[in-house]
């Protein structure tokens, strides 16, 4: 089998009305998605999505007409190519899916097959006033939801004051019954974003007070580069865990920060960090480490299956992130070229996709409709 064709859809969903997120200065008028498609000689078709592959042609060639299920030669370029250019883990994907297909598995067989479902909790992008963020709790608990993520913008007093006011309205509303953790969306900035990280002293003190609140965990607390001020922020045992890792750029790079045990919780997004081969090896050492592998996922319904497939492969948890913030951020904006959105069961369980590979189907009609 060789692979005969690299295709690339760029498209562009309206959101309206725009969408802030948190750690966006920003509002988003539209959802820009880069669908990847590898086609094979033998009719078989990998699809992967994540970043934006832009400047990608000038690579091309150093894939087409090598065999799609050599993956660990077309890591080893993609690391390259990283290195000089930008993140083109979504072609990865792809290759998984393809080899999935060819299997007959899904890939998270491939990848292991520890678990068959994860827990999903509802990752919320939005700042809210404590008690909208308090009822959107309550109804997501109804959903069946039984965790979800809090963003707190702690640059002022004020933006922080009204972050933990958000976290404690909501504990107070659904008790016991859900899990809360909280980022601070330190780890790293958006472009032109020059504003100033918080430093440990100011880190550790918001984390006492969301140990308080029986916060599961505080989430870039500090600069993703700040190994040893991560490191030390746990160590000094705050009461609360410590995650991060999400857009650690290289393999080594999460290495070293299991070499540091800077992290309770690793996070890479398989399609945005060191790829979906990589991040398995950083997730079994960290859990056999006792550490606690869950990724970020907030790309689009297929960069989320990526990362589930990983991390049911190699047993991850206990939760698994799914960027859900109703109104403003729903599946069908975030999976418009998907037939069906990818949704948690009522139980509110991610479960892994029964069909070999992936498991994703395009919507062409909407493809086409979308676009750029």
């Amino acid at each position: 089998m060789k692979i005969t064709a690299i295709r690339l859809d760029r498209l562009r969903v309206p959101l309206d009305p725009p969408f802030l997120a948190a750690w966006d200065p920003i509002p988003r008028t539209e959802l820009s998605v880069t669908l990847v498609r590898v086609e094979t000689d033998e009719g078989v078709i990998g699809v992967g999505s994540g970043d934006t592959m832009d400047g990608f042609a000038a690579f091309e060639h150093l894939f087409i007409g090598q065999d799609p299920l050599a993956i660990a030669r077309h890591v080893r370029a993609l690391e390259t190519i990283d290195f000089h250019a930008g993140r083109y883990w979504p072609l990865e994907m792809a290759l998984w899916d393809i080899a999935g297909q060819v299997a007959g598995l899904p890939v998270a067989t491939l990848f292991g097959g520890a678990l068959d479902g994860i827990p999903a909790y509802a990752s919320g992008g939005a700042l809210l006033a404590p008690g909208a963020r308090a009822e959107s709790a309550v109804g997501l608990r109804e959903q069946g939801f039984r965790a979800l993520k809090i963003r707190i913008d702690p640059r002022t007093p004020k933006s922080l004051e009204a972050g933990i006011a958000a976290v404690t309205a909501t504990r107070h509303a659904v008790g016991d019954t859900m899990a809360i953790m909280v980022d601070l969306n330190q780890g790293w900035r958006m472009a032109g974003d020059v504003s100033a990280s918080l430093d440990a002293v100011a880190a550790r003190r918001i984390a006492v007070r969301l140990a308080e609140l029986d916060v599961l965990w505080l989430e870039e607390p500090l600069p993703g580069t700040d190994l040893r001020g991560l490191a030390a922020l746990r160590a000094s045992a705050p009461g609360i865990r410590v995650a991060g890792g999400e857009m650690t750029r290289t393999f080594a790079e999460g290495l070293a920060a299991l070499d540091a045990d800077a992290f309770d919780v690793y996070q890479p997004d398989v399609v945005l960090a060191a790829g979906m081969l990589r991040t398995r090896t950083i997730a079994e050492v960290a859990l056999a480490r006792n550490r606690w592998f869950t990724p970020h996922t907030w790309t689009n319904g297929l960069g989320l299956l990526a990362n589930l497939h990983v991390a049911a492969g190699v047993g991850g948890g206990p939760f698994l992130e799914y960027p859900y913030d109703p109104p403003g951020w729903t599946p069908e904006r975030r999976d418009a070229f998907l037939v069906e959105p990818i949704r948690p069961g009522p139980d509110g369980v991610l479960w892994v996709p029964a069909a070999p590979g992936i498991g994703a189907v395009l919507d062409e009609d909407a493809i086409r409709r979308y676009t750029a």
